[in-house]
């Protein structure tokens, strides 16, 4: 279908990243990973969205062609007030990076949340720090 999608209506491919969430992962990894393999080379980007809140499997990042993980908004909320939380972020952030991954943090509100993340080697973030939803035509 994403084939077919980007066919009719021209889009770069290499400028599109469609997210996966471990759940869809969990029912057929090997006909998922044929699937991923195929975006992958029409030029596809894929991230692992909320990495660390479903079935998490480190046997998945190995198995899995991707390109970049999200760290999960709930463990971006208390980064700066709960050590488990960021324990967390810090060691998905040394676990994409040493694996070759792209990180992105999800949810991320604040100066703060954003200044800890980026001392933990974080380039890429996502948050209403950056901007509230806006309507297709304004974005």
């Amino acid at each position: 279908m994403v084939q077919r999608v980007v066919s009719r209506t021209g889009a770069d491919p290499a400028k599109l990243k469609l997210e996966l969430t471990e759940s869809l992962l969990v029912a057929d990894v090997e006909r998922t990973v044929d699937k991923m393999n195929a975006l992958r080379a029409m030029g596809i980007g894929l991230a692992l969205d909320d990495f660390g809140t479903g079935y998490s499997s480190l046997s998945y990042l190995k198995r899995l062609p991707l390109d970049q993980l999200k760290i999960d908004k709930s463990f971006v909320r208390d980064v700066l007030t709960d050590p488990s939380d960021a324990a967390i972020a810090r060691t998905i952030l040394l676990l994409g990076h040493t694996l070759g991954l792209d990180v992105i943090a999800e949810g991320v509100e604040t100066e703060s949340q954003r200044d800890f993340l980026a001392q933990n080697r974080c380039v890429a973030y996502q948050g209403f720090l950056f901007s509230q939803p806006v309507p297709a035509e304004q974005f």
